[in-house]
């Protein structure tokens, strides 16, 4: 449950964390919530029995032995509720501090190629021994407060067993008990001092759970910022027709990246986002798929707002292919059916072969002996090149066949010829469907139906690719400014 509600959280929730961190709590928190509930009403258990018990006991004796054990019972409860919240805190910061290293060694492991590109090693190693260095001292804090606690307890235990045999010994030399008495209050005070080690650990251990289902909780109890309405309809699309109504949308406090943004992208019409780095091309996709919601304003899919849409049913309508490829440390299989899982085989190797990816899939295999289709390909695809990794991509969307689809540097890491030979099925995938393509490489996108230049969050040009030459614009300039085929900066 705690991993479903998770995986409902946005983008942006994901963005601003460690992966390792976030998946650290999430699994620390269900155990400790389970052990803590466990634990507590077993102690609760024992400690009404024996302390009824043996103070039914003692007032049968004596009621005079009642005493020293009733002024065990009030320092014992001091004792606990002075040094358990201590150990609560320390707990949370204890555990706040190994979620953190967790998080570092496996952002290490997740970018284990460049740390090696760079040769990082030995920086690494440090930067994970400064996180280890202050969980020792967390932990270190949290055990000062654990043996302190303990110290006392231990004293109040001493104490109860000398006071409590010493007062037995005095009242059978007064002949007002016998030995049998002794006996029994020397038995039941050894073992109550026993029994009380065992809580002090388990009550010490319950809070020590709580800490970490509170550091857990700092994830988990986070509103998931993006929701569907209740009882949200599917999307439908028939047509294909977005409209940006007035947009405005701005990261935390940061002034807007998109501001009053208007766009109409008529049914079957293919479109090329253009701009400076920073313009706001992929934060106006990231709109459209619904990975952030917009701040003012709305975007509509044939008349339909997707803000009162399911989540799901407006990502099946979109297809799209992204410059950063990552895949699931799954089989080939696996990644190229994500999109459309009841896909059939026949339709499986038709988008292979137009993606041209047979030309690599046959002869992949991994250290489990499994080849082709059945090989895995790492964590994100590690195992596969970039341009490998684009073609994978380009099949799964090819597959899906949605009718929006959306291209962000969709070939840039394809070398010219198998470009060229992908871009007739990219064509062929456009047909009939409406299309936003980024590119910074503009010859990509030139030939689009229309080329909308973004800068600073708003739409400056508008236009097919000679109608933005002639209007010597911002267009014109990063066009003429390309070299090598990528845009310069001014």
């Amino acid at each position: 449950q705690n991993h479903s509600y998770v995986l409902k959280q946005s983008l942006n929730f994901f963005q601003s964390d460690f992966a390792g961190r976030i998946a650290q709590r999430i699994m620390q928190t269900g155990n400790s919530l389970r052990d803590s509930a466990v634990q507590a009403v077993d102690a609760l258990w024992h400690v009404l029995i024996y302390a009824i018990t043996s103070l039914v006991l003692f007032a049968e004796a004596d009621w005079r032995l009642m005493l020293p054990l009733l002024a065990w019972i009030i320092c014992y409860i001091a004792a606990l509720f002075y040094f358990v919240p201590r150990v609560k805190e320390r707990s949370v910061i204890s555990s706040d501090a190994r979620s953190k290293l967790m998080g570092r060694i496996v952002d290490g492991y997740t970018n284990i190629a460049t740390l090696k590109l760079f040769a990082h090693t030995d920086y690494e190693q440090q930067y994970a021994r400064e996180a280890i260095s202050e969980q020792t001292e967390k932990t270190q804090l949290a055990s000062r407060v654990i043996t302190s606690m303990d110290v006392v307890i231990t004293t109040l235990n001493g104490l109860l067993v000398v006071g409590t045999t010493g007062l037995a010994l005095w009242l059978w030399s007064q002949s007002l008990i016998t030995v049998g008495a002794i006996a029994l209050t020397t038995g039941l005070v050894i073992r109550i001092v026993n029994m009380s080690g065992w809580i002090m650990w388990v009550v010490n251990g319950i809070f020590e759970n709580i800490g970490m289902v509170q550091d857990g909780l700092q994830t988990i109890a986070q509103p998931v910022t993006v929701t569907d309405k209740p009882n949200a309809p599917a999307l439908k699309v028939s047509r294909g027709a977005v409209r940006f109504d007035d947009v405005d949308f701005h990261y935390g406090k940061a002034a807007n990246v998109i501001e009053g943004l208007n766009l109409d992208i008529r049914p079957g019409e293919k479109i090329g986002l253009i701009g400076p780095s920073g313009a706001g091309k992929s934060t106006l996709v990231n709109l459209l798929l619904r990975l952030y919601d917009v701040q003012g304003g709305r975007i509509l899919i044939d008349g339909q707002n997707i803000a009162e849409v399911s989540q799901a049913s407006l990502r099946a309508q979109i297809g799209m292919i992204t410059q950063d490829t990552s895949l699931l440390h799954r089989s080939i299989r696996d990644n190229l059916l994500y999109g459309r899982p009841e896909a059939s085989e026949v339709a499986l190797h038709e988008a292979v072969r137009r993606a041209r990816a047979d030309e690599f899939i046959p002869q992949l295999s991994d250290a489990q002996g499994r080849t082709g289709f059945d090989a895995h390909v790492g964590e994100r695809g590690v195992k596969l090149s970039g341009g490998q990794r684009q073609r994978i991509a380009i099949a799964r969307v090819l597959l899906k066949n949605a009718p929006i689809l959306i291209m962000d540097e969709a070939t840039s890491a394809l070398d010219s010829e198998v470009e060229a030979a992908i871009q007739e099925s990219l064509e062929t995938l456009m047909q009939g469907k409406t299309v936003i393509a980024i590119a910074h490489r503009l010859s990509t996108i030139a030939r689009m139906d229309r080329l909308v230049v973004l800068d600073k969050g708003r739409i400056v040009e508008s236009g097919s690719h000679s109608e933005l030459l002639e209007q010597q614009g911002l267009y014109a300039r990063l066009w003429h400014h390309q070299t090598g085929g990528f845009v310069g900066v001014d």
